[in-house]
């Protein structure tokens, strides 16, 4: 099954290359970003906050869960504390070991009296089970799928919930690239044990990213929720100042925060994603950083990886990039499912966001991003960890693609 999802989501993707198919959300205005300032300065927090949405938030504490060893237990702690309220957003919820504790920990909660509302994206948890679904609606959580697969408008089925939120309370906050699947489990210690990094939250900026859950729960027909079982008063819980990215279809709010962060680069610019396609205009972005002497590093999956359509066309652009000074780096011993960008030590976004045109055209996203030195430091560390076991890629190894993975290249536009 979890094949024939992946399948679906290609076929999907291909309905943009149809005429009028593709949404129409109005002309976004897309062009090269001046490097004015860095991301350190106070321009850059004052532009990024006024035009990406809610300001940068004092007062923030953001703790790094590295892999499924770290991540699961303290969701599901989390959420057997519950005490008013669980609101869970996500694209990718599968049967299997995982997937049952999740069930049965916000069943539990829900029966105890905890209001428990889930949004489930229709394709990504197309494995989820029927048994698991009856088991939460049962124990009385209000369960919704996001744009059915059954629907006849192939546009919209295109359009997917991707985020992966997790609120308890209104007061903590989980959010990064985790699905909940027992490809997550373990210690990304096996090929079958992906790699990947996901976050918890304290603070301010939990509000902002409750306000994103809720624009999908009043779009999928969930009723308001409000008060202090969803937004209680938040005091200052560290130093991090950050903010709530909320991106979706006829929002490039994804998009900008990507040319806004490549535009400030000074020194050093580093991503981590999984599904590296970068169009045109950013890669003439992360060029123009490599050419004014910034040091460039990507880190992508190599031969473990679950849309090696992705591989191939990405691959394409490698060469483009490399020469301009950039250096990319295939990741070795499973799938690293990271989403990752730091900015001069200093500017760091992390969540569900990948590089490519689906999420920024089509997926609804949630990112969180963060201004912290020490934040940016331990982000670094963890991506300097990844690239040692990475191999460096060069032009000898992308310069040429056989016939198949030319093929596959005329998905490139739209993966």
């Amino acid at each position: 099954m979890k094949y024939v999802c992946q399948l679906m989501t290609f076929l999907c993707s291909l309905v943009l290359l149809l005429p009028g198919c593709a949404y129409r959300t109005g002309k976004q205005p897309r062009e090269e970003i001046t490097a004015l300032y860095t991301a350190s300065s106070p321009e850059f927090q004052q532009s990024a906050g006024a035009l990406l949405g809610p300001d940068f938030v004092a007062g923030n504490t953001i703790t790094t869960l590295v892999n499924g060893v770290q991540i699961f237990p303290a969701m599901l702690t989390a959420i057997r504390a519950a005490k008013h309220s669980v609101n869970f957003e996500s694209y990718w919820f599968t049967d299997g070991q995982v997937g049952r504790e999740f069930t049965e920990a916000l069943a539990e909660r829900a029966r105890a009296g905890v209001k428990v509302s889930a949004i489930f994206d229709a394709l990504g948890t197309m494995d989820m089970g029927d048994e698991n679904l009856a088991r939460l609606r049962t124990a009385g959580a209000e369960v919704f799928k996001y744009h059915s697969i059954f629907c006849l408008d192939p546009r919209r089925y295109n359009h997917r919930t991707h985020r992966k939120l997790l609120i308890i309370d209104g007061n903590i906050a989980f959010v990064g690239g985790a699905g909940i699947a027992d490809d997550w489990s373990g210690n990304a210690d096996s090929p079958q044990h992906w790699r990947d990094n996901h976050y918890q939250v304290t603070g301010p900026v939990v509000a902002q990213l409750q306000a994103i859950f809720m624009a999908n729960w009043l779009k999928t027909g969930g009723h308001f929720l409000h008060g202090v079982d969803y937004f209680p008063p938040l005091a200052s819980s560290g130093k991090s100042l950050a903010q709530a990215l909320r991106s979706s279809t006829g929002n490039a709010n994804l998009d900008l925060m990507y040319l806004l962060a490549i535009a400030s680069a000074q020194k050093t610019l580093r991503i981590e994603n999984p599904y590296f396609l970068p169009d045109a205009l950013t890669r003439k972005e992360l060029t123009a950083a490599a050419r004014r002497g910034v040091s460039v590093e990507v880190i992508v999956p190599g031969k473990f990886i679950n849309a090696k359509i992705v591989r191939a066309a990405s691959k394409d652009h490698w060469p483009e990039l490399i020469k301009a000074g950039i250096n990319i780096y295939e990741y070795q011993p499973t799938m690293v499912h990271v989403k990752l960008l730091v900015v001069d030590e200093i500017f760091v976004s992390v969540g569900s966001g990948n590089f490519d045109k689906r999420s920024i055209q089509l997926n609804d996203e949630a990112n969180l991003d963060v201004l912290d030195r020490d934040f940016a430091a331990q982000q670094t560390q963890l991506f300097e960890q990844d690239k040692k076991q990475s191999q460096k890629m060069t032009l000898d190894k992308t310069g040429g693609l056989h016939f198949l993975e030319r093929a596959a290249d005329l998905a490139s536009p739209v993966l």
